[in-house]
Parts: structure tokens; C-alpha cells; sequence
């Protein structure tokens, strides 16, 4: 086996996993029970095995630090600052986890909106600006504000998720335009029975 006379710096996995609830962008915390940082809020993580994918990686801490068994995954960027993990060279690749509105979260963390949050542990707050940035800018060319949404919706529950995720209002014809315009949404021929007046047609994404 080849061997290498260069420093191994440990590599983790932390997950900015966000949700859309009661009319916000949130982001699910964990406070942390052992040092660095006891007691302080974090955003989920964990080291990566030496055999091991990211994405594997990925998918384990979801399970075992959020309690969560799907969410849409997509990573996000690298964090290496030397000094960024007072027990050493830590080197982390941060992903977004998404979870559409519908998903119910039993797990040890709580959700922060993102214009309320805490301090937090590490340099977390920058991997957070970091995702909410790209998360908002993603949304306007990729499908990524769809994994924030059920099967099946209607363009006003649509836009208001987008509205939380962008944390502004939007214009109610240029919004509807927009989106139609993509082609990667489609009428089911069914209208809503939640009490909408009139009735407020249901969509769901194109296969």
C-alpha cells in the first residue's frame, strides 16, 4: 500500500437542512451535548468513515443526528478554514437538506426561522449564509424550490413558498407567468376543495 509523508486532515459532513413552515424558511439546529461548543447550537454533522462516500456519509447523518429517513440532498460547498475546528485540521463539505411541507419532524433539533437564529458553534453561521444565499439564488434557474414542495399544489401555495424562501413578496401575475413559462409544471385537471374562491386549480411536476 502507498503511503503519504503529508498531513491527514479529518473530513466531515454537516447538513443545512431546511423546511418551510407557517410561513417561513427554517432551519433545523441541534444543540450540542460535548465539547467544542457544548451546549451551543449546530447544524447537524459527523465525520466521514475512511471508506465511505460523501453522499453515503450524507444520508447516515440525516438518519442518525436528525432523525430524518429522506430528504432531498445536493451539496453545497467546502469549509476549511484551519483554525475552524478547535480540536484540528477539520476540512467540511456542507449539503442542503431539503424537506418538503408536508414532512412531520419528530427529532432531536428545532427549527430556527432564518432571520431569528441563534449563535451558533464552529463557523456554522457561515456555512447558514453560505446555503440560504445559494438556496435563494438557485431558485430562480434550477428545480430546487420544488423539494420544498408536496406532490401536488397549487400555484398560490407555490408562491408563498417561494416567498418564504426568498424572505420578500412577489407579484401575484408576474410570478404565475414566470412559472408557467418553465414548462415543468402541469395542470392534474382537478381544482381544490380547501375553500379557495373560486376553486384554485392543482399542479403537480411534469414527468
Amino acid at each position: 500500500m502507498v503511503s503519504y509523508d503529508f498531513p491527514r486532515p479529518a473530513v466531515t459532513v454537516d447538513l443545512a437542512t431546511f423546511q418551510v413552515s407557517r410561513g417561513k424558511l427554517r432551519i433545523l439546529l441541534i444543540q450540542r451535548p460535548e465539547s467544542p461548543f457544548a451546549g451551543e447550537w449546530t447544524l447537524p454533522g459527523g465525520f466521514v468513515h475512511e471508506r465511505e462516500a460523501l453522499q453515503t456519509t450524507a444520508r447516515r447523518i440525516l438518519s442518525a443526528k436528525a432523525s430524518l429517513s429522506e430528504a432531498h440532498l445536493e451539496q453545497l460547498a467546502t469549509f476549511g478554514a484551519p483554525e475552524r475546528d478547535p480540536r484540528g485540521r477539520v476540512i467540511s463539505i456542507a449539503y442542503f437538506a431539503i424537506l418538503d411541507v408536508d414532512c412531520a419532524y419528530e427529532g432531536p433539533g428545532d427549527w430556527f426561522a432564518v432571520d431569528a437564529l441563534p449563535e451558533t458553534g464552529f463557523d456554522h453561521s457561515e456555512i447558514i449564509a453560505t446555503a440560504i444565499e445559494r438556496l435563494r439564488g438557485k431558485l430562480s434557474y434550477t428545480d430546487i424550490g420544488f423539494a420544498f414542495m408536496p406532490a401536488e399544489f397549487t400555484l398560490g401555495a407555490l408562491q408563498k413558498t417561494w416567498e418564504a424562501v426568498l424572505g420578500t413578496p412577489l407579484d401575484k401575475r408576474n410570478f404565475r407567468k414566470s412559472i408557467l413559462s418553465r414548462g415543468d409544471i402541469e395542470s392534474t385537471g382537478r381544482k381544490s376543495t380547501g375553500g379557495a374562491h373560486p376553486p384554485a386549480m392543482i399542479y403537480h411536476r411534469s414527468s
